[in-house]
């Protein structure tokens, strides 16, 4: 990762476009996005020992505004330790049920399966959440993703066969990233 501003390093530019186009492809086109951008390891050790001072941003807080109303929210980090079952996970919430998903697997559960607990900050917790929730199973194998995206792009060019990512694609996932750092730079201190 590039922990320097000067050399086009930053959270905000290494990932928002990887949302635009997650968010695009499951619920649509970002529309707006707020966002607040922030450094919390001020300094690191570069590969030789020494060290640097950091002046990209290694976190990132964003609010997404996807077409037909869909709000995501996203928080990216270079700081973070994984306390989940994978690597990335989404949560998305709807009104009739909610999922879970990462990159092998994915958990739901659906409004009328959803428990109705009584919270008392007196008492621990007794429900066990994460068993109320449905496995979804592996109906289909796939492949490597990034694989994929070689291959439909080498028959794009051999075949002329459709290819979603064009250079429109990726000028939205930089905007999306501009969009961001200029939120956070105008947010409220």
């Amino acid at each position: 990762w590039n922990y320097r501003a000067e050399d086009g390093g930053g959270i905000v530019l290494d990932m928002f476009p990887h949302w635009a186009y997650v968010l695009e492809n499951l619920f649509g086109r970002v529309e707006a996005v707020t966002a607040r951008a922030v450094t919390h390891i001020g300094e690191r050790v570069d590969e030789h020992g020494r060290r640097y001072k950091v002046t990209a941003d290694d976190a990132a807080y964003a609010i997404f505004e996807v077409a037909g109303g869909v709000i995501a929210q996203i928080n990216s980090s270079w700081a973070v330790r994984v306390n989940r079952d994978e690597l990335v996970e989404f949560q998305v919430d709807g009104t009739h049920g909610s999922a879970v998903a990462g990159l092998r697997g994915c958990r739901i559960q659906h409004r009328a399966g959803t428990p109705m607990p009584v919270w008392n900050p007196d008492l621990p917790v007794t429900e066990p959440f994460r068993e109320q929730w449905q496995e979804v199973p592996d109906n289909a194998e796939f492949g490597n993703g990034f694989k994929t995206q070689w291959e439909m792009f080498v028959r794009h060019v051999v075949e002329d066969a459709p290819f979603p990512y064009d250079l429109a694609s990726g000028a939205r996932g930089v905007q999306i990233a501009e969009l961001g750092l200029r939120s956070s730079a105008q947010g409220v201190r």
